[in-house]
Parts: C-alpha cells; structure tokens; sequence
C-alpha cells in the first residue's frame, strides 16, 4: 500500500516520499513527506515528532480529526487520496468541531482516560462525580472529533498530554 501511495504521490503531485519502517538514515530527513503505518510511528516516536507535519500515518479506517499526524486511509479511490495529500501539504486539515482547545480539567480527564481509569477511577481521582466525568469525555471527542480512547491516546500522545506519572492533582 505505501508503494502504491509512494507512486500516486510522486506521478500526481511531484512529490518525494519515503516510505519509513525503521527511521535509522540520516538522508531521510531530505525527504518532501514521511509515509509509515502507526505501529512505526509510535514505535519511533522520536524520529516522528519533530517531522510530524511531515508525516502521513496510513490508517485503515476513518481519519482521527484534530490530532497529528495526519492519517491517510490508502482505499480510497486514486483522486480521493491525491486530493487529502493537497490537503494535507497546503495545511487544509479536516476542520475541527467546536473549540479543539481544552480545558485544564478537560485535559485532567483526558489523561486519565489515555492511563487506563475508568470513569469511576477518574472521579475519585479528581474529586468530581461521575456524571461530570462523562460530560467531560463527551466534551473531549466533541472538540477534537475522536470517538475512541485509542485515538484519543494517540491525540494526547501526539501533543504532549502523556505523563509517566498519572496520577492527579
């Protein structure tokens, strides 16, 4: 599949990508676009973040919205993936929902929800009730417009909002 986008991107839009399964080459960093499948990118966090406006993550289902990097699903039709690559390189990102800024305890909750608690945990955790947790979380994929705690853990991973230390404040 990353051969198949390699070569779309490079005849329809003259664009060099390198295809990255082990970021380890000094002479990638020439490179116009980094293609690679999630478990690379997490697996090479370091190489990645620095280059994440640079990265396409190829998914196998819908888009996470308002995260980073930018995923592309590789079944689309030929004009339907060259038209997200103009997206993604000319910063024409799927808009967010609402405000995708979070609120402090928002995010409080969000990393959280990325250690593993349940909503029962969080509250105790923070002191709130559990209603107020869930609102929280339908507040959470509403601004960023992800449903799953897996791309929410790939969100909070991308942006900073992971910590060793899960415990709450």
């Amino acid at each position: 599949m990353a051969l198949g986008l390699k070569q779309l991107m490079h005849d329809a839009l003259g664009i060099d990508a390198h295809i990255v399964n082990a970021p380890t080459s000094p002479l990638l960093d020439s490179a116009d676009l980094f293609l690679c499948d999630a478990q690379t990118f997490v697996s090479s966090l370091d190489f990645f973040l620095p280059r994440k406006e640079k990265t396409l993550v190829i998914s196998h289902g819908r888009h996470a919205r308002g995260g980073a990097p930018h995923h592309i699903n590789p079944y689309g039709k030929p004009a339907e993936i060259v038209d997200e690559i103009n997206r993604f390189i000319h910063k024409e990102v799927l808009p967010k929902q609402n405000s995708a800024t979070l609120s402090q305890r928002e995010i409080d909750v969000l990393r959280l929800v990325v250690a593993g608690r349940t909503s029962k945990e969080i509250a105790e955790a923070l002191h709130i009730s559990v209603n107020t947790v869930m609102t929280h979380r339908k507040n959470i994929s509403s601004k960023l417009g992800i449903k799953s705690v897996s791309g929410l853990s790939f969100y909070a991973l991308m942006n900073g909002l992971t910590t060793d230390d899960t415990s709450a404040s």
